[in-house]
């Protein structure tokens, strides 16, 4: 709605996991040479935790954007299921036909396709995303699956992303073993106040123009007192900013207008509508009734999640058929600059074999001339 009046190519503060738009901040940089340390490594699990919103899933993008064609990657964004499930998602996610078939069988062509990628010199490579939802017990399947291995090589790797309570729950006795596996950790935090400024002003850049808006003095301040830096909620706020500042004409945003802004989304938030009670015990009755009442919202909330992770596997499918396709069109320049290439060889060689036919012809035209004149 905006992007004319600005100058902007496309919205700044979007709030898709975009790998184009990677601020790399201190955590964000050290995040990201981690992970490619570790792929490069070969490393067998590899471990980022952070908050909701602090980047986690753009950084991922990040690194698959830059994954060689030889890792072939299983992406797992929906983590409550069961155990029959997960095999199923992940060899669905590799291309490995499995309608039908029971656990045991999904397992063994599962084994039989990583065996399959090692000996034509390629790699697997499992992302699971929201890790926190995985159970205890589902997290001991997953360190099993990276038992296979050779003398000097690991045939499958593992990358885990979740909230922070995924470390209370890798820190139980009983997953001791795949805790010892961890080769590679770290933890994404929010981002500091001068971070914040320049993550704002790099959106602003990657969108296509950085002085689109002037922040008065004092409105970073709002900004960053509302977000507390997470990526996140700084792009939900700077959205309604911008698009405050373009219903009144105007390209300043000053501390004021943060205060309000920031003042209604606050108050717009489930959390803020809720009115205060009296603190007075339940009846029976009464308690029942909450109780059944919140299992009904648990409920909403569990199907909500596993919509939203749906669509985040779908929208990483179209990602990974957009990066095919590149691929693809790729292919086919090189091909073409092939074809132009022994095109204009054949040319040369065509222009050589006339150039030497008339050489040839003029040859005999005057060898006749000159057996023709000794005749007379």
């Amino acid at each position: 709605m905006y992007n004319s009046f600005f100058g902007f190519t496309c919205k700044p503060f979007q709030l898709t996991p975009d790998p184009e738009f990677l601020f790399m901040s201190r955590v964000h940089k050290r995040a990201l040479t981690y992970l490619n340390y570790g792929v490069a490594d070969n490393s067998g699990f590899i471990l980022i935790t952070g908050e909701i919103g602090t980047g986690k899933t753009t950084i991922i993008r990040s690194l698959i954007k830059k994954i060689p064609q030889e890792i072939k990657i299983a992406r797992i964004n929906n983590t409550k299921v069961s155990s029959t499930q997960l095999i199923s998602m992940i060899n669905e996610e590799f291309g490995i036909y499995a309608a039908g078939d029971d656990k045991t069988r999904m397992l063994s062509k599962l084994t039989d396709f990583l065996i399959g990628q090692y000996a034509q010199g390629g790699r697997s490579m499992i992302i699971i995303d929201e890790a926190q939802n995985l159970s205890p017990t589902l997290l001991e399947e997953i360190r099993l699956l990276s038992n296979l291995e050779t003398d000097k090589s690991k045939l499958l790797q593992i990358i885990l992303l979740g909230q922070p309570e995924l470390n209370a729950i890798l820190s139980r006795p009983e997953l001791e073993q795949l805790r010892q596996r961890i080769a590679v950790s770290t933890h994404v935090s929010p981002l500091g106040r001068e971070e914040t400024e320049a993550y704002i002003l790099h959106r602003l850049r990657v969108a296509g123009n950085e002085h689109a808006v002037t922040f008065q003095q004092g409105a970073m301040d709002e900004v960053y007192g509302f977000s507390k830096g997470t990526p996140r909620l700084i792009n939900i706020a700077c959205d309604f900013l911008l698009l405050s500042a373009f219903a009144d004409g105007v390209k300043t945003i000053d501390a004021a207008l943060v205060k309000e802004i920031t003042g209604d989304l606050v108050m717009n938030s489930p959390i803020a509508k809720i009115s205060p009670v009296k603190e007075e015990p339940l009846s029976s009755e009464a308690y029942e009734a909450v109780k059944m009442r919140l299992s009904a919202i648990q409920d909403r909330l569990r199907n909500i999640e596993v919509a939203i992770s749906e669509l985040q596997r779908r929208s990483d499918n179209v990602y990974q058929a957009e990066l095919l396709v590149q691929e693809k069109s790729n292919e086919m320049k090189k091909k073409e600059e092939d074809l132009m290439h022994k095109e204009h060889v054949l040319r040369k060689k065509q222009d050589y074999l006339i150039k030497r036919e008339d050489n040839i012809k003029n040859f005999f035209e005057q060898h006749l001339k000159g057996v023709l004149s000794i005749k007379i």
